[in-house]
C-alpha cells in the first residue's frame, strides 16, 4: 500500500509517517515507480509507535524499544528489560513532578481566586 493508504488505515498523516521513517522507526520497501511500499505489518508498527508516543515516550526512546512491543489478542504491552524500566520509571518521575506542580499552581490560584472573592465582600 502507499503512504496515503497507511495514513487513512491508520488515522496518521502522510507527514507523520515520513517523520517516523526519518527516525528509523518504518522502513518501508520501494515499489518500482520509487514509491513507498508498505505492508499490513506497517499498519501494526505505526499502532505500537502511536501507543508509544501517547504514553509519553519519543521518538528515539521508541527506536531504541520498539523491537520490545508485543501485540496480541488482549492489545499491547512491552517486553521489560532493564534499560527500558529504567527509562519507563524516569518518564514516570517526571510526570509525577509534573503533576505536583500543577496541584500547587492549582493551590496557588484557589487562595488568589478566594482572597479576590472576599475582598469584593462588602462588611
Amino acid at each position: 500500500m502507499l503512504i496515503s493508504e497507511l495514513a487513512e488505515r491508520t488515522g496518521v498523516s502522510a507527514r507523520a509517517l515520513r517523520h517516523y521513517e526519518e527516525r528509523g522507526l518504518l522502513v518501508p520497501a520501494r515499489n518500482s515507480s520509487g514509491y513507498r511500499a508498505y505492508s499490513a505489518s506497517d499498519v501494526v508498527r505505526v499502532a505500537q509507535i502511536r501507543a508509544m508516543i501517547s504514553a509519553g515516550l519519543g521518538t528515539s526512546v521508541i527506536g531504541r524499544y520498539l523491537d520490545c512491543v508485543r501485540t496480541g489478542e488482549h492489545g499491547m504491552s512491552l517486553e521489560m528489560c532493564p534499560d527500558l524500566r529504567a527509562e519507563l520509571d524516569a518518564l514516570a518521575g517526571r510526570l509525577e513532578a509534573q503533576q505536583a506542580e500543577l496541584r500547587e499552581k492549582q493551590r496557588r490560584l484557589s487562595e488568589l481566586t478566594a482572597a479576590g472573592a472576599s475582598a469584593r465582600t462588602p462588611s
